[in-house]
């Protein structure tokens, strides 16, 4: 049961309980009839960040189709090429997604530019036009991409906050799924570089 005070008067579940002789006006009846504005309002400020939110990972997941083959064709070590190779492959999932979730909201996808995720690549750019050792540069990719998989995860979770709080079940389900494929594509690269990228870095004389 549920028991709230408005004015002089108290509400046990629907039941209006006035002190003896009160009856509550036409105008207390629609006010505890009407929902809270505020609430109303505040899912919709909500909602706007989560569009907003959709709107930068779908930029970073396009920007990252067109790096992720410069940096597979930019590393040495065969696995390496292995792991951006497969994660190109769920890159493009991960968009299709996206635009999944973009339809059942009626919102388009487009619209907004990534500035964070442009920054990465050009960062990883700047690694594959520089004068680097092959084997340096290997590990150097993996930082690259290690951080460009922080900042999808840091956005997929955050948007599937969102979706959780809003009520978009399905899409929350479908941002969880993609999280968890960005976090095991970081733990590839992590086992990677922890077990032999680092390693044929600093022993550049066995070639």
């Amino acid at each position: 049961a549920m028991l709230t005070v408005v004015g002089r008067c108290l509400i046990h579940d629907d039941t209006i309980l006035t002190a003896p002789g009160e009856t509550p006006d036409s105008n207390f009846a629609l006010e505890i009839t009407s929902s809270p504005p505020f609430k109303v309002e505040g899912r919709e400020r909500l909602h706007k960040l989560y569009v907003h939110e959709l709107k930068d990972l779908y930029s970073a997941e396009t920007q990252l189709l067109e790096a992720i083959p410069q940096m597979r064709d930019a590393a040495t070590a065969g696995e390496l090429k292995e792991a951006f190779a497969h994660h190109l492959k769920e890159t493009k999932t991960h968009v299709s997604r996206l635009e999944s979730i973009f339809k059942s909201l009626d919102f388009e996808p487009g619209g907004h530019r990534c500035a964070a995720m442009e920054g990465l690549i050009k960062e990883g750019e700047g690694l594959i036009s520089g004068d680097i050792e092959p084997r340096v540069l290997d590990a150097g990719l993996i930082a690259a991409a290690q951080r460009v998989e922080h900042y999808e995860m840091a956005g997929y979770g955050t948007a599937r906050a969102y979706a959780e709080k809003l009520g978009e079940r399905e899409a929350a389900d479908t941002l969880q799924l993609t999280l968890n494929e960005e976090g095991l594509a970081n733990q590839t690269l992590t086992r990677l570089a922890e077990r032999k990228i680092n390693f044929m870095a600093m022993d550049l004389s066995s070639k």
